[in-house]
C-alpha cells in the first residue's frame, strides 16, 4: 500500500534535540538506583558496557538510515535487508512496547505534577496535549522538544554543580567490595542503563521527515548519543560521590538526594520539575515514533491501512497518531504499567538485533562502519536479553506470539 510521503522540515539541530528528548528523559531521574543495586561498586562498568552497546546500535541504525531515509526505522530496515517477517517483528515489538511506555511516561509526569487523587486524568490531558502539537506539524514538535530538553539539561547542571560544593565527605567511585559482585549484577545494570538512552532509534524513525537525511540522520543519531553518554558519566559520578554505592541504591529519588546532601533543599522541587519535564519529553518522542513505525507497517498491511492516512495539510501520520492517543489514554486509565512494561525492554532488544543483523548485510557504498561493531551489538543484545527478569522475558514472548497470530490471519485473509 501507499499513501502521500511526509514532509522534510527537521533539520540537524531539530533530530538531534528530538533524539536528546528521547535519551535524556526520565530514565536519568529514575534507572541508577536499581541499576547500582545490580552492579553495586561496578556501577560505572555497567554504564561503560551500556555505553558500548549503545555505540554498536546507533552506528548500525545510523548506516541504515543513509540508506533507507523513510519512516519506519528498523521495521523498514528488517524489510528491505533480511525477510518481512524479521522486519514485522522488529516494528511489532516497537509499537507495543512503546504504547505502554507512553502510558507509563504519562503517569510518571502526572505523578510529579498532579494532586493527589488526579494522577490519570492528568496523564491523559498529557498525552492528549502532546499528541494535539504532533498532530499539528512536526516542527512545532522539535520546537516543544527543545524546550523540554532545555529545561531538563538545566536542572541537571543544578544538581551536578550542588554535588561539586556538597561539603559532605566525598565517597569512592569504586570501592573494596567490587570484588563480590558478579557478572550478572554488571550486565543487568548496563541492560537497565542501557533502556533509558537508547532513544536515538526516534531519529532513524522519522527518516521521511528530515531534511538531505542521507547526510544529516547519521550525524544527529551519533550527536545525540554522545552528548547524552557524556551527560549519563556526569550525573553517574555526580551521584557516586555524594551519595556512595549503597545511598544511591536505597534511593527513591537519587537526584534530589544529591541536592538535599548539598544543603540546597529549596532545589527539590526543581529537581522534580526536571524530572516532570523528562518524562515529558520522553513521551513526546515516543508518542512521534511510535505514530511513525505505525504508519510504515500500515502501508504495508502488517497492521490496518486506515493508520497509513497522511494530513494533507499538516503532513503527519494523523489517524496513527489519533489511534496511539485513544490506545494509551485507555491503558492510563484502566491499567497501572509503571512496573509492568517488561517486555517493553524485550521488544528494544529485538528491535536492535534485527537492526544489527540488517546493517551487517549493508555493502559497497553504504557500508560507514566496521561489521565487528553490527556483530557485537547483536550479540550484546542477545546477552542483555538473557539477564532480563523472567517476567519480562515471558512477557516478550507472549507479546510476540500475539503478532505472530495476527499477522498469520491477515496473510490467511489476504490469499482468499
Amino acid at each position: 500500500m501507499t499513501s502521500p510521503a511526509l514532509a522534510r522540515r527537521l533539520g540537524l539541530t531539530d533530530a538531534v534535540v528530538i533524539g536528546l528528548g528521547s535519551m535524556i528523559g526520565a530514565g536519568i531521574f529514575a534507572a541508577f538506583a536499581p541499576a547500582a543495586a545490580a552492579a553495586g561498586p561496578l556501577l560505572l562498568a555497567g554504564l561503560a558496557i551500556a555505553a558500548v552497546v549503545a555505540v554498536c546500535n546507533a552506528t548500525s541504525s545510523a548506516q541504515l538510515a543513509a540508506q533507507y531515509p523513510t519512516s519506519g526505522g528498523t521495521y523498514v530496515y528488517g524489510r528491505e535487508r533480511l525477510d518481512a517477517w524479521p522486519g514485522f517483528l522488529a516494528g511489532w515489538g516497537f509499537v507495543i512496547g512503546k504504547t505502554a511506555s507512553c502510558a507509563a511516561m504519562a503517569l510518571t509526569f502526572a505523578a510529579y505534577t498532579a494532586p493527589a487523587g488526579w494522577e490519570k486524568p492528568v496523564a491523559v490531558l498529557a498525552v492528549l496535549g502532546l499528541a494535539a502539537v504532533n498532530y499539528v506539524g512536526v516542527t512545532r514538535t522539535a520546537r516543544l522538544a527543545r524546550i523540554i530538553v532545555t529545561i531538563v539539561l538545566v536542572v541537571l547542571a543544578l544538581v551536578v554543580l550542588a554535588g561539586a560544593l556538597n561539603p559532605g565527605v566525598r565517597q569512592p567511585l569504586v570501592d573494596s567490595g567490587a570484588d563480590a559482585v558478579g557478572w550478572y549484577g554488571v550486565l543487568q545494570s548496563a541492560g537497565l542503563l542501557f533502556f533509558a538512552f537508547a532513544g536515538y532509534a526516534r531519529i532513524a524513525t522519522m527518516g521521511e521527515e528530515v531534511k538531505t537525511p542521507t547526510r544529516t540522520i547519521p550525524r544527529a543519531i551519533l550527536l545525540a548519543l554522545s552528548i547524552a553518554l557524556v551527560v549519563y558519566v556526569v550525573i553517574a559520578v555526580t551521584l557516586l560521590l555524594t551519595l556512595g554505592v549503597d545511598g544511591l541504591a536505597a534511593s527513591a529519588r537519587p537526584l534530589s538526594d544529591v541536592v538535599v546532601a548539598a544543603g540546597w533543599g529549596w532545589a527539590v522541587p526543581i529537581v522534580g520539575i526536571g524530572a516532570a519535564a523528562a518524562a515529558l519529553g520522553a513521551l513526546l518522542a515516543l508518542i512521534t515514533g511510535v505514530g511513525r513505525t505505525s504508519l510504515a507497517m500500515a502501508r504495508n498491511r502488517d497492521l490496518p491501512g486506515w493508520l497509513a492516512a497522511v494530513h494533507p495539510r499538516y503532513g503527519v501520520p494523523h489517524h496513527a497518531e489519533i489511534a496511539l492517543a485513544v490506545v494509551v489514554s485507555v491503558l492510563v486509565l484502566t491499567v497501572d504499567l509503571r512496573g509492568a512494561i517488561g517486555f517493553s525492554s524485550f521488544g528494544v532488544l529485538l528491535y536492535y538485533v534485527v537492526a544489527n543483523v540488517a546493517a551487517f548485510t549493508q555493502t559497497g557504498t553504504h557500508r560507514r562502519y566496521p561489521r565487528a561493531l553490527q556483530i557485537g551489538g547483536a550479540i550484546a543484545c542477545l546477552v542483555l536479553v538473557a539477564t532480563l527478569p523472567i517476567p519480562s522475558i515471558v512477557g516478550g514472548i507472549i507479546v510476540l506470539a500475539v503478532g505472530i497470530l495476527y499477522r498469520l490471519a491477515r496473510l490467511r485473509l489476504a490469499r482468499r
